[in-house]
This record gives structure tokens, C-alpha cells and sequence, in this order.
């Protein structure tokens, strides 16, 4: 298992309850395979520096998580696919 770090944002249409649950369901991907999710962080909806998509905002979320590298690319393709997902980057933390 590795520490991950999974940037996502969301269309801004969505609801905070809304995109709190997409980001959930989106989750049971990686607690599914055998993977625990950490700390889940919502900064809510903050204004892109540059449009996207035609949209000036969306909804961040920023989630810790430990799960092998299989379970991160499924994570990755689901987010990839998924409709209200604006962008999405998996990252791994160095170690201090």
C-alpha cells in the first residue's frame, strides 16, 4: 500500500451535499478494492485562474489515501470518465 494525494474538482452546478456524495461514491472505488481512505478535505468552490471547460469555478476537494498502485489507476480512469469531474491529479507525497 502507498500514500496518495487525490486533487478533484467538480462542476460547480453541484450542490455541497451533491458533491459531497459524488466525492463518496467516487471513494468506494478505492475501499472496494482494499484501500482505506484518510483525511477528506472540502475547500468548496474557489474561482479558476483560467477558464475551463467554459466554467470559471468549481468545487475542490483534496483526499489522503493508502491503496496500491491498481486501485489508483482505477480510481484515476473512473474520475477520468465520470460527467461533473472537471480535473482530477493523483499525486504520491515525498516522505520529509
Amino acid at each position: 500500500m502507498r500514500h496518495y494525494e487525490v486533487m478533484l474538482i467538480l462542476d460547480p452546478s453541484l450542490e455541497d451535499k451533491d458533491a459531497k456524495a459524488a466525492v463518496d461514491r467516487f471513494l468506494t472505488t478505492v475501499t472496494s478494492r482494499g484501500g482505506t481512505v484518510g483525511n477528506i478535505d472540502h475547500w468548496g468552490k474557489r474561482r479558476f485562474a483560467y477558464e475551463i471547460r467554459h466554467l470559471e469555478e468549481g468545487y475542490y476537494t483534496v483526499v489522503d489515501l493508502e491503496a496500491t498502485p491498481e486501485t489508483v489507476d482505477e480510481l484515476s480512469r473512473v474520475l477520468f470518465l465520470a460527467d461533473n469531474v472537471i480535473r482530477h491529479k493523483v499525486i504520491r507525497p515525498q516522505a520529509a
